[in-house]
């Protein structure tokens, strides 16, 4: 979903302290248009049609998100893959990664129009796979060819941000995103939950791709105007880093073996699971900034807790759905319902963050964010007790999104301080890549407590999971979200070593 990378990492050394707006002239000059502009928000004259345009690329991404979690639990019972939940979801994450870092060096090298148009196409591919799926394994590569569109799509933009728009006016765009997600995140469970029921779970897949025509229509012309080809016209293009492109393979690869590892859960399994390490290690060290992992000032702290945040919701939302149908026998709509008031506490949380007065309080608010995140996390599973009214996962999921609105948003509004423009794409993927990772990882680890403790015999018979009749597996759900309101605790000590003055 999310939202969501710095400079050549591997080769050179991360900036660590704020810059003034780097672009250079001739793209300033693209971007901001006659001194008459110099005023313009971002539905100004200059901004207006690339600003919609995005924004809709992002409305599609948000919509698919909504709509396939409220529809992942009928899909996984009809297909019998219960046992690879967490694996349909991660496997999208695990193959964007690749694409993220591929996507960085075709933005900065040729422009983010290439990659933003095949990542779109893509995207759509995947969810026609994912939609015509005979069994569980087909779905999961649907989702997989998804997550390469995914990665293609969420990098380019953020170096059309960085190209196009001022300094002063990119926490506007970026609030804006998350305002996207306020109109999905209302219709799109309640129109999947109404499609699965009455259509079937596939017409969600396979009925989203007809929405890619108006981004496609809008937003291409106005990036080719904007912020199309290298970003200095006049120096020889640089050759593709291979080297960052084996990683990038590696970082895949070795995910998806660790995923693999998790959902097998025997002795046989420590093979893929050693081997998974073993190409995970150097393709984290190479691809991120170097002290991301022990949580230096600057940089690496932004990206880190882009990982953090990221990982430990989407883990522990991506089980929401699943709990309240197998567990409080909700049907899919109303259990997508219940997550549905996040996207405006989201996106109110991401306006918070955008107003100037609150700049010098950035930090502040990314440590409220996520002790509010850890806390929405840690009270989701209250409704396992049956006295517990299930409102209250909305009321908790409503107030960890606000939290989720302000850290995101505030990462990528300081991804783009800290990086120099020919640096924005491969800055911008290393940011992303942390988010994936994390969410692969978290996601895998989840799943594998949740399939060890009974989770995945759950749907088994026939009906089950519409009638929520498959039987109480409680402690399968707790080993989910507890362990992951930890992860976001660490998340506001991160949060506060950032300090970006």
């Amino acid at each position: 979903m999310t939202a969501p990378e710095p400079r050549d990492v591997d080769v050179a050394p991360p900036v660590q302290h704020p810059v003034p707006d780097p672009m250079p002239e001739r793209i300033s000059d693209v971007a901001v248009g006659d001194p008459g502009d110099a005023g313009e928000g971002v539905l100004g004259r200059t901004y207006r049609a690339l600003s919609i345009g995005i924004v809709s690329v992002v409305l599609l991404i948000a919509f698919e998100a909504t709509a396939v979690g409220t529809a992942m639990p009928v899909a996984a019972r009809e297909l019998n893959g219960i046992p690879l939940y967490a694996f349909a979801f991660s496997a999208y994450f695990t193959t964007s990664l690749f694409a993220m870092v591929l996507s960085g060096q075709w933005a900065d090298r040729r422009g983010p129009l290439g990659p933003l148009a095949t990542g779109i196409s893509a995207f759509a591919v995947g969810l026609l796979l994912s939609g015509a799926a005979s069994g569980m394994w087909m779905f999961v590569a649907g989702r997989a060819v998804q997550g390469l569109g995914g990665g293609l799509v969420i990098v380019a933009l953020y170096v059309v941000i960085g190209r196009a728009y001022p300094e002063r006016i990119r926490p506007s765009i970026m609030a804006a995103f998350a305002a996207s997600w306020v109109i999905p995140s209302v219709v799109g469970p309640l129109a999947s939950g109404t499609v699965t029921e009455h259509l079937g779970w596939r017409w969600v897949f396979v009925g989203i791709p007809v929405l890619i025509v108006f981004p496609l229509a809008l937003a291409l012309p106005a990036i080719r105007r904007m912020a199309s080809g290298p970003a200095d016209p006049d120096a020889p293009a640089p050759p593709y880093d291979r080297r960052r492109i084996r990683l990038a393979l590696g970082i895949s690869v070795g995910a998806g073996l660790l995923q693999y590892a998790g959902q097998e859960l025997n002795w046989f399994a420590l093979l893929p699971a050693a081997a998974g390490v073993a190409l995970l290690v150097p393709a984290v060290r190479g691809l991120l900034p170097h002290g991301t992992v022990r949580a230096a000032r600057g940089l690496p702290s932004v990206v880190l807790l882009r990982g953090i945040s990221a990982g430990s919701f989407i883990a522990a939302e991506s089980f929401v759905p699943l709990m309240l149908v197998t567990q409080r026998g909700l049907t899919p709509t109303m259990a997508g319902l219940s997550l549905a008031v996040g996207g405006a506490t989201w996106a109110l949380g991401s306006y918070v963050q955008s107003r100037p007065r609150l700049e010098v309080h950035r930090e502040r608010l990314m440590v409220t964010g996520m002790v509010l995140v850890a806390a929405s996390i840690a009270v989701a599973p209250s409704v396992l007790i049956e006295a517990v009214p299930v409102w209250v996962v909305a009321v908790a999921w409503a107030f960890g999104c606000f939290g989720m609105g302000m850290v995101i948003a505030s990462t990528s509004v300081l991804l783009l301080k800290l990086s120099a423009p020919e640096e924005a794409g491969s800055n911008s993927a290393a940011l992303q890549i942390s988010d994936g990772l994390s969410n692969v990882l978290l996601l895998a680890a989840g799943g594998a407590a949740f399939a060890a403790l009974g989770g995945g015999a759950m749907g088994a018979a026939h009906g089950a999971v519409e009638s929520g009749a498959s039987g109480s597996h409680p402690a399968a759900f707790a080993a989910v979200f507890l362990p992951m309101a930890g992860v976001a605790l660490v998340g506001a000590w991160v949060a506060a070593r950032v300090r970006v003055k």
